[in-house]
């Protein structure tokens, strides 16, 4: 039989058929029952015919598979490579950032493929993102979007650990590429690493400042972090442990670098452990932070004075009085005058607390400063004294003899220089407690006619009445034993807690 002429396809390949008559042997002679000899030769033709028409439906049926299975199977192949799932209408993940790919990239299929595998993945198709993922990690091994891309889908399947290794691995090759940065911080929040989580937070919003919630998140993270660290340095404050207190307010300023009171109770740390210059820096950044937080100007004019600095240390003083007169009373900014005007007098007056023997220069000088509105209320009488000319305490020792607290000898001379004895600073005493009795009348009675039993100096003593009236009023007192003890020498500063007491019973 000829063979029939059929068109190529198309694609290039041509069927090859097979003519079943080619075959060793035929179809229908494969059964052949016994028939009589009469009509074998009837039955064979229409055998004959039956299987070769039979044979033209398989040569019809061959040709038709031929030209249908490749296309089929090449329109699906085709079919499926070009696929684009659909943008979801709600993503599963919508605070994932999409891992953009570089612009070396863009001309290869790492884009296709990244875009479809992130369609999947906001559509919970995890598998099939997986597969995209995969696909794009072997189109570009180095590819931070690829490796991103992986991180957020094991963050999507929970597994924080490998999605910060994906992230860790993405940031290997741009260490400002945001969209790891942001996973990561993600990831470590969720491991409950709340500080690093943080920082690269912190990282991200440095490379684009307008991240979308992203500012929200940092500043709960911020706060969480400040009062961890606040409520751990505030006990290890309350325990004296300065170390630990100290780490714990820089862990919140760092947190948090824009607060002032952490400058001001990191100031009060360090004054407390001692380091007055690094308190008086952390003060200082607290008050150029917050200029009107009155705690911090206290602080400040309490390190201020622990230095020796007086007269800045009023100027601190005043402010944060004038900001909260209760954070600085009244009388504590008068102390602070006092220590001020202090400071401005010569340095042989302000050591003496320090001296072990009183000079009677030292003592004058001692009362015209600290009692001076005594001493300047009475009226002056005239004198002379020749040997103070030049000496340091000369205006107060005209001012003390003028009133008649203490007196010259009788060559009008004062003796600068003699030592102070107990009986002598007795005799000083009373002489301050009359004038104080002119002024307040009714507290004289404390001392007046005092008639005190004394160890070692009997009544008809001429210094008795005058120790008798100091130990009295309170303003000195007896030794353990019960003795004064006159001809001792006054340290200065048994002098400077006297003449204290004196100031007490002055005021008004």
């Amino acid at each position: 039989m000829a063979e029939s002429v059929h068109p190529a396809p198309r694609c290039g390949w041509r069927p090859v058929y097979v003519d079943p008559t080619d075959l060793p042997y035929q179809p229908h002679q494969l059964y052949q029952p016994h028939q009589p000899t009469g009509s074998r030769t009837a039955s064979s033709g229409v055998l004959r015919l039956f299987w070769r028409r039979w044979a033209w439906a398989c040569r019809a049926l061959t040709f038709v598979v031929s030209l249908t299975l490749p296309a089929i199977f090449m329109a699906g192949c085709a079919s499926r490579a070009s696929v684009m799932p659909s943008v979801p209408s709600a993503p599963r993940h919508p605070e994932f950032i999409y891992p953009v790919v570089s612009n070396d990239l863009q001309s290869t299929a790492l884009p296709l493929q990244i875009e479809r595998g992130w369609r999947y993945l906001q559509a919970d198709d995890l598998r099939s993102a997986e597969r995209e993922f995969a696909t794009a990690l072997k189109t570009a091994p180095r590819s931070q979007s690829a490796q991103a891309a992986l991180g957020y889908l094991e963050l999507a399947r929970d597994d924080s650990t490998n999605a910060v290794t994906y992230f860790d691995r993405a940031l290997e090759g741009d260490v400002a590429y945001v969209p790891a940065l942001v996973g990561r911080g993600q990831a470590l929040l969720e491991m409950g690493r709340d500080g690093e989580a943080l920082s690269s937070f912190e990282s991200a919003l440095k490379v684009e400042p307008d991240l979308s919630g992203l500012q929200g998140r940092v500043d709960v993270l911020r706060f969480r972090a400040v009062q961890e660290n606040l409520a751990r340095a505030k006990e290890a404050t309350d325990l004296s442990r300065w170390d630990t207190a100290r780490a714990a307010y820089e862990q919140a300023i760092a947190a948090s670098p824009d607060s002032a009171f952490l400058y001001r109770d990191l100031g009060v740390v360090e004054r407390r452990a001692g380091r007055l210059d690094v308190a008086l820096t952390q003060v200082r950044k607290a008050i150029e932070l917050d200029a009107n937080d009155a705690r911090a100007h206290h602080v400040l004019a309490e390190v201020l004075d622990e230095q020796g600095d007086a007269a800045a240390a009023l100027v601190a003083y005043k402010k944060a009085h004038a900001i909260d007169s209760l954070e600085v009373t009244a009388e504590t900014l008068a102390r602070a005058r006092e220590r001020a005007a202090v400071a401005r007098l010569p340095a042989e007056y302000r050591a003496i607390p320090t001296v072990p023997a009183l000079s009677r220069g030292e003592l004058a000088a001692l009362v015209g400063v600290r009692l001076e509105s005594l001493v300047s209320a009475v009226r002056p009488q005239q004198i002379v004294i020749t040997d103070v000319r030049g000496h340091w305490a000369q205006p107060w020792i005209t001012a003390v003899v003028r009133a008649g607290v203490m007196e010259t000898l009788p060559n009008y001379r004062f003796e600068p220089g003699a030592r102070v004895r107990r009986g002598d600073l007795a005799h000083l005493v009373t002489q301050a407690l009359a004038l104080i009795a002119a002024r307040k009348p009714g507290i004289a009675e404390r001392w007046k006619g005092a008639q005190l039993s004394i160890a070692d100096l009997p009544p008809q003593h001429l210094s008795y009445p005058a120790v008798s009236q100091a130990v009295a009023s309170g303003v000195m007192r007896l030794l353990p034993d019960g003795t004064f003890q006159l001809l001792r020498p006054v340290t200065g500063a048994e002098a400077v807690e006297i003449v204290g007491r004196l100031e007490a019973l002055a005021e008004p």
